[in-house]
């Protein structure tokens, strides 16, 4: 099946034919659809804190992560080309002097009509302005000419802002009273405010390749600065998605996808992927949250105070976890004490058993070690009001196990009708929240790779030239990849989401220091 060459591909990216076959065969015969059982919900599988629980959690959490190697991962390898779809649109459509009028039919919050209506509040209006004046233009007089197409060619290609190139971690979101930020440096700010241990704060960020001498010169330009305002010291990182994540591209019939030279065809992984990055660092408790995913100093205090919050309770579970952890080392461990870390197991870490009380002492020793000696993460889940995301179930897989996971809808069966129902009936949706414990009760590190449920890929049809291809996507990072992990889900308030999918969500509140 592989030739000489294609081997040489394979062995140069560390990828087995192994793994090569086994993808092959999931494109042959597709992933299995999650089955969903039910929704997660208040008192089934999502905690909602009361005021006094907030405030306990808070209480004496910088003593709690005192010592910890605390680490913010942030996944920042996308190109914002997404962002700026609509605008790439507009340039073909649009001509100047002619009869546009059906460009600007809609005037809600996404249309054109508001982007070009309220360009001067973005934050790199000051940016484009003086990328035009260096090209001999001016931005006012293109606005009052409706000369639209001189203005996004600045902001979008190469010989201005080249906004259509870069990854949202390099664009300029919020505008201040004196400065202007992208996104990056959002990051930098809120991290000082939770993930502060001992005076540092570590950021880790996944970029693409060809962006990363662009955050780091970004970064040891700022860095000084945000040190001296915040009063902490930065330590940042840089990974990129690993060669041996990348997978193969197939024909529509399911046979590898081979180039007119004979070369096979890798595609990069997915999010899935960055379970190898974070596999690699050495953290005791690791924050997840999106580069697209900040707010300003004004509307930020609602994020650094669960972050805190679910940064404690993961604390105060997996110190009592730790506990009988070890308590379960013992073989002579009471009838009474199993039965006690069973109900810990199910009602506070929601772990669902099988025919538990049917066990022999021992057995039930075993199960409760095995089941609770694994990585823990808790989930942030915000009220379902609407928004894109995956969502919060009870699942059972293939080997009947049931669990709490988080679902994309692209993961279930469209055509089943119960599933459907069950999809919409969720109360909450994931906004990418999470605080991960990935170290054992005898603090070493797990390995992550171990956890994953490789049935829970994506498969899509793609093109390459005039050719279609299937493209595999690896398990997604917070869906598959940590579908063995210990889930709690905790609910957030709305205001910890605000994401930046298209350019104009930048115009919205949240992101507005008005």
């Amino acid at each position: 099946m592989f030739t000489p060459k294609n081997l040489e591909q394979l062995e140069k990216r560390g990828i087995t034919t192994q793994e090569i076959e086994s993808q092959l065969a999931f494109f042959a015969k597709g992933f299995p659809y999650t089955k969903l059982l039910r929704s997660a919900s208040k008192n089934d599988g999502i905690e909602v804190f009361d005021v006094k629980q907030i405030d306990e959690l808070l209480w004496n959490y910088k003593n709690k992560i005192a010592g910890r190697n605390i680490i913010k991962f942030v996944p920042a390898s996308g190109a914002a080309s997404r962002m700026f779809k609509q605008l790439s649109e507009f340039r073909t459509a649009y001509k100047v002097n002619e009869n546009n009028l059906i460009l600007f039919e809609k005037k809600d919050a996404n249309s054109m009509f508001y982007f070009l209506e309220n360009i001067r509040n973005f934050a790199f209006f000051e940016a484009l302005k003086e990328a035009m004046e260096i090209r001999g233009k001016s931005i006012e007089a293109c606005l009052e000419k409706e000369d639209y197409n001189e203005i996004l060619d600045t902001l979008l290609l190469d010989f201005g802002l080249d906004y259509l190139n870069l990854p949202k971690g390099l664009l300029l979101f919020h505008k201040y009273a004196d400065s202007v930020r992208t996104a990056l440096e959002e990051h930098l700010v809120e991290g000082s405010g939770y993930a502060e241990s001992d005076g540092k704060v570590k950021l880790h960020f996944t970029v693409s390749p060809e962006h990363l001498e662009k955050f780091k010169q970004l970064v040891n330009k700022i860095l000084p600065m945000y040190e001296t305002k915040y009063h902490v010291k930065y330590d940042v990182s840089y990974s990129v998605q690993k060669p041996c994540t990348d997978t193969i591209a197939a024909t529509l019939d399911s046979t590898l996808f081979l180039t007119e030279t004979g070369d096979l065809v890798f595609r990069p992984g997915g999010h899935g992927a960055l379970i190898e990055n974070l596999n690699d660092l050495k953290g005791d408790l690791i924050f997840i949250k999106n580069i697209d995913n900040v707010t300003t100093d004004k509307n930020r205090v609602p994020t650094i105070t669960y972050k805190k919050v679910i940064a404690s309770y993961l604390i105060d579970l997996q110190n009592k976890t730790f506990d009988y952890l070890k308590k379960l080392e013992n073989t002579s461990i009471s009838d009474e004490l199993l039965t006690e870390i069973f109900h810990f197991s199910w009602k506070q870490l929601h772990i669902a058993f099988d025919h538990f009380e049917n066990l022999s002492h021992d057995e039930k020793r075993q199960v409760l070690i095995q089941k609770l000696n694994r990585p823990m993460r808790i989930c942030g889940m915000v009220k379902n009001e609407g928004e894109p995301g995956g969502g919060p179930f009870w699942t059972e897989n293939t080997k009947g196990e049931i669990s709490l996971q988080i679902v994309e809808s692209s993961q279930i069966d469209p055509k089943n009708p119960q599933q459907q129902d069950v999809l919409k009936m969720a109360s909450h949706f994931n906004p990418v929240d999470l605080i991960c414990g990935v170290r054992n009760y005898k603090g070493e590190l797990f390995d992550l790779k171990t956890y994953i449920d490789p049935e829970t890929g994506f498969i899509s049809e793609k093109s390459l030239g005039d050719k279609m291809l299937k493209a595999l996507e690896l398990p997604g990072l917070w869906n598959g990849a940590m579908a063995d992990w210990i889930t709690i889900f905790v609910e957030v308030p709305i205001a910890v989401f605000s994401p930046v999918k298209t350019v104009n969500d930048l115009l919205r509140r949240e992101h507005q220091n008005i």
